[in-house]
């Protein structure tokens, strides 16, 4: 069994398994979570065909129970937890006029209740990491649309404005136990979450890789080094297009 784990949610999208696969890459086993059973087992196949320790725990993120319930599979399988990525995520866009209150509780539960409760959960573990070895890590996945409360994607905007002010929350409470908090806040990822932007974007978007080399990043930092945000934009924009 590796010597360390890691717990990702959202771990049948793009981001999630690339995340994922850097830290099978850096020696970790890997817990992976996503809502439907069969897509996740799909993406999480690849790795462990590449030799990757991969245990899947398919789990509804609205649900707070289905959250525990990651959570006690991921110890009841490697006993310890050094690296937690809260990586879930939807957004639903519309005039605010128009927003729906089930788009809304959907946004509010999956982006923000689920990483809380998740963070919740796996601090404990977290923090024996940290007193281990010195280095724990918590991972959020925000985006540049909470850096600039973009239209029409308001609550989605918000609901990332308030992850990245969790995650240094939690990084002033967590730090003196070992444990580095992080928001990733990036544009338009090329996901399939972004399909209703590439065309008219017409240009490479910021890849999925990119931010599996943003935790390789973290993970390499020495226990002295904390970084509270990376922020990753596409040539030029900035924080005026958001993704």
């Amino acid at each position: 069994m590796a010597e360390r784990a890691a717990l990702i949610t959202g771990g049948s999208g793009e981001i999630g398994l690339a995340i994922a696969r850097v830290l099978g890459e850096e020696g970790y086993g890997l817990t992976l979570s996503a809502r439907r059973p069969e897509k996740l087992e799909e993406a999480a196949q690849p790795l462990r065909d590449d030799g990757f320790e991969v245990l899947t725990v398919p789990a509804n993120m609205t649900s707070e129970e289905g959250v525990v319930a990651v959570f006690d599979a991921h110890k009841e399988r490697y006993g310890r937890l050094d690296a937690l990525v809260n990586n879930a995520g939807m957004g639903v866009g519309a005039p605010v006029e128009e927003i729906q209150t089930k788009f809304l509780d959907m946004q509010l539960d999956v982006n923000l209740r689920a990483l809380i409760l998740g963070t919740r959960e796996g601090v404990p573990l977290l923090r024996e990491a940290g007193a281990e070895h010195g280095k724990a890590l918590i991972v959020n996945t925000a985006s540049l649309a909470g850096k600039a409360g973009p239209g029409w994607l308001t609550v989605y905007g918000a609901t990332k404005a308030a992850v990245i002010n969790f995650t240094e929350g939690i990084e002033h409470e967590l730090a003196k136990s070992g444990i580095q908090c992080t928001a990733l806040a990036p544009g338009f990822v090329d996901t399939a979450m972004a399909d209703f932007i590439k065309e008219s974007i017409g240009e490479p978007l910021i890849q999925p890789s990119d931010l599996g080399e943003a935790v390789r990043f973290l993970l390499r930092t020495s226990p002295s080094c904390h970084v509270p945000e990376i922020v990753l934009t596409r040539p030029g924009e900035g924080y005026v297009s958001t993704g």
